[in-house]
């Protein structure tokens, strides 16, 4: 199935597959197809690679998920050579670690920098597609494949005035490459998202004086972040197989980790209290893993709730400032729960102030303040945490048109649909890694990419052998999978927060729930059991004729 060989006559360079980014998803996809003899081209619309790493530069960057667990478990040399230097790597180790994966496997000579895909368009008759990229040039590829990635399409907020302002703005999103100096300035820094939470301490240190406009007040854990030991990690890489078996098959979050057998109610307020003091001694996302209910019932969350909220209460001096991060509107966990140093202490310090906008929201930014309540807060940059337009809005950037012309942003207007978080139907042979309707976000990004890499690396390879020249989602199969995924969903507490997960931070996005919260090992084996079954749920043809895949 190398197009690009089988047919030199044609004008345009022919593929076996496009890969469209250049992130941890997009690399380990190269390597694979390259792996089983697949032509590949790879378009990444950055300077190098990396993905969510290249561009989030901001102050304070860092992964929420431990160095030793994020990480790619596909080749053992590189896992055992790696060292992180770190219990939660900084964004400069994350994208040297990143480099490290393109020279090793010599991954560069495939990638396009600097080029982003505008257009992708299904030709029916050619059983391929067409792709167009902002260098002018159009491409064949019987594949595409969307490594997109689920934060990478940083949000803008629409804010009267925010043109006018005169000093520089910085979107945490979208960080400059070249170091930023804010000593001496005054900061408003508008988001209390993760980036926010993560760059206002770094920020304060800085600034003359930073002000946090702040919307909703997130729940945050400490990380207790610390230097690796040479013992940790070899202990760590002893225990790779299990690790790496435990987080795939039996983790709902891809996370190694002891798991609850009891739920919060089950314990007395003592024992309670004491298996989260050492949950928040200890930091981390695993403080939710302290009981096995505390995203199914709302009593139960309400313990783990009441106890961050008290110790905010303990850290933060003055007791209004206390009060305001204190967050009320949502279960605990129901958005992506925060990692941070220092934070809530950050408040403490006088040359910090917090301002909500939920109760008086910004009426303008003029050349040099942001307008509150009508009182202008002077400020000489901005900072601008407002997080992505989440798990879709990379994808709605290129304009896909598959059967009969539709395009996919007309097909999700209402939301998107997908079969596993794979594939759409009427887009034959369009793949989108860790897609809506898949765990994505809900997880440890790089054992769900590398879940996703392998099974499209494996279905890729089935069609060859078998012929087959398209695949696509059956309309059936998916819409019986977005009914399950908004289902288990509705089983939870997520729903109840105006979150991303939900897309309730761009003006206009369908609320619907997302990504897939069954499980990392659950949805694995459902994705197995599809393939096992012949791709039982997508449409295969031969040519012409089309064959419901089947065993």
């Amino acid at each position: 199935m190398s197009s690009a060989q089988s047919n030199p006559a044609r004008a345009a360079e022919a593929y076996d597959v496009v890969v469209v980014g250049a992130g941890f998803a997009g690399l380990y996809m190269l390597h694979r197809l390259r792996g089983l003899g697949f032509s590949a081209r790879v378009y990444e619309q950055g300077g190098g690679v990396g993905g969510t790493w290249y561009w989030n530069r901001y102050p304070g960057a860092r992964c929420d998920v431990e160095s030793m667990q994020y990480s790619y478990s596909f080749s053992e040399e590189l896992q055992q050579e790696w060292d992180w230097s770190e219990r939660y790597a900084p964004q400069p180790e994350i994208l040297k670690y990143a480099n490290h994966v393109a020279d090793r496997f010599d991954l560069r000579r495939d990638i396009q920098f600097n080029t982003r895909v505008e257009r992708a368009a299904f030709d029916e008759r050619a059983t391929c597609w067409s792709v167009t990229t902002s260098d002018g040039k159009t491409v064949e590829a019987k594949f595409v494949v969307l490594a997109t990635g689920c934060l990478s399409n940083a949000r803008k907020p629409d804010i009267k005035g925010l043109e006018n302002f005169k000093g520089p703005v910085y979107h945490t999103g979208n960080w400059p490459h070249e170091e930023v100096d804010l000593a001496g300035l005054r900061v408003g820094l508008i988001g209390t998202g993760s980036s926010g939470i993560q760059s206002a301490p770094i920020i304060a240190e800085q600034a003359r004086h930073l002000t946090v406009f702040q919307r909703t007040a997130n729940f945050s854990v400490p990380a207790r972040n610390a230097a690796l030991t040479h013992e940790e990690r070899s202990a760590f890489r002893r225990n790779y197989p299990e690790i790496r078996r435990f987080a795939r098959e039996v983790a709902r979050n891809g996370i190694y980790t002891e798991q609850p057998d009891r739920g919060a109610l089950d314990d007395n307020d003592d024992v309670r209290r004491a298996k989260y003091s050492a949950r928040w001694e200890r930091g981390g996302l695993t403080f939710m893993y302290a009981y096995n209910n505390l995203g199914l019932d709302r009593a139960a969350n309400d313990t783990a709730a009441d106890f961050v909220r008290r110790k905010i209460a303990e850290i933060v001096k003055d007791p209004d400032t206390a009060k305001l991060l204190q967050p009320n509107s949502h279960p605990i966990g129901t958005k992506r729960i925060c990692v941070d140093t220092d934070y809530f202490a950050t408040f403490n310090r006088p040359n910090v102030s917090l301002l909500d906008i939920k109760t008086n929201p910004i009426e303008e930014i003029t050349a040099n303040a942001v307008r509150v309540a009508g009182k202008d807060h002077e400020v000489d940059a901005l900072v601008l945490a407002t997080g992505f337009d989440a798990m879709t809005g990379s994808v709605a950037r290129i304009d896909i048109l598959g059967r009969r012309g539709q395009t996919l942003n007309q097909k999700w207007a209402e939301g998107p649909k997908t079969f596993l978080g794979l594939m759409s139907a009427g887009f034959p042979n369009l793949f989108i890694i860790t897609g809506p309707g898949s765990p994505s976000v809900l997880s440890n990004m790089i054992v769900s990419i590398e879940q996703h890499v392998d099974w499209i690396a494996e279905c890729l390879t089935h069609m060859r052998m078998r012929g087959f020249t398209t695949i696509e989602a059956g309309g059936e199969a998916e819409e019986k999978w977005v009914a399950h995924v908004n289902e288990v969903a509705e089983g939870t507490l997520y729903p109840q927060a105006n979150s991303w997960y939900m897309g309730a931070n761009i003006p206009g996005k369908p609320r619907i729930f997302m990504p897939y919260i069954g499980g990392v090992g659950v949805y694995r084996r459902i994705c197995d059991e599809v393939a096992a079954k012949g791709y039982e749920g997508f449409v295969m043809e031969h040519g012409e004729r089309p064959q419901a895949a089947a065993s």
